[in-house]
């Protein structure tokens, strides 16, 4: 069973209020949901892009106060008045990959293992990778390697894929990852597989991760009651800094107060039981009064 990130630390910071109504807009598999409704919540609401986890989501909360909706969590603003919902109490994001989407080969997101290369989020919708790869230009792949996998060999990289690519089509996540090995890696041992930052960013790409972002975190907190709070896990730098600018700037509008000064990172513990865990950073603000 996946492990939730960070369960404890952002439900506690969530300071769930007993019979309040939450948002655990990227559910996933159910962990935050569980521990939310465990601490008091008397309504749930679970969003996800990914109906495979949705369906276990629903096993797992079967019986619990909880609606669960097929969609992005960035609709949340149509969601919740088609529910007739005009605040709630607390809103959770986790924006990271869930281990039901890394450890299945046939949904494309991993490296480590062969399989159709496709990382769609929701595979309603959309094209797959495959598709997008075999026809974006040199330019704009290289564009979005780095800057969305920060990848400084990442001109290289496009190169050799569109090259590839010329030969015939780029269908598994092991022919892309033997490409770009062969155009970042470097001799020796190195810490990161050459193919990480690559796959990093073509997933953050083909799902459009960090699209719309920020006006989904100020208007989350308009979504809130009272005191409400906003809590977001992060996995990269660059979702992280879109969190924590914002964050700052709602706090300096006097829209909310910030509860988390510095991000919350798992304990050695957590990272000893869940690798995947290390590089998630938690941050929490809360509803002005003003604002409210």
């Amino acid at each position: 069973m996946h492990e939730s990130v960070l369960r404890s630390e952002a439900v506690e910071l969530l300071a769930v209020r007993p019979g309040g109504t939450y948002v655990d807009a990227t559910v996933g598999m159910g962990g935050h949901a569980v521990s939310i409704l465990d601490a008091g919540a008397g309504r749930l609401i679970g969003i996800d892009r990914d109906a495979s986890a949705l369906a276990m989501a629903g096993d797992r909360l079967s019986g619990r106060p909880v609606d669960l909706i097929h969609a992005d969590y960035r609709e949340l603003a149509r969601l919740l008045p088609e529910r007739d919902i005009d605040g709630v109490d607390g809103i959770l994001v986790d924006l990271g990959v869930s281990s039901l989407q890394l450890d299945d080969a046939q949904r494309g997101f991993s490296f480590k293992q062969s399989g159709p290369l496709d990382m769609r989020m929701d595979r309603s919708t959309g094209e797959p990778l495959m598709a997008r790869l075999a026809t974006v230009d040199e330019r704009t792949l290289a564009d979005v390697i780095f800057q969305f996998g920060e990848e400084r060999h990442a001109r290289r990289v496009a190169r050799h894929i569109v090259r590839a690519r010329a030969l015939g089509p780029i269908a598994t996540t092991a022919d892309l990852a033997a490409i770009v090995r062969r155009a970042a890696g470097g001799r020796g041992w190195q810490r990161l597989d050459p193919a990480t930052r690559t796959f990093q960013a073509l997933r953050i790409w083909l799902n459009g991760e960090l699209d719309g972002l920020e006006d989904f975190l100020a208007g989350a907190v308009g979504m809130l009651r009272g005191r409400g709070r906003l809590a977001v896990i992060a996995f990269h730098s660059l979702e992280d800094r879109i969190v924590k600018h914002t964050f700052r700037r709602l706090a300096a509008d006097g829209a909310a107060t910030a509860i988390t000064r510095r991000p919350v990172m798992p304990s050695d513990d957590e990272i000893e039981r869940n690798p995947r865990a290390r590089s998630a950073r938690l941050r929490v603000i809360e509803k002005a009064e003003t604002g409210a």
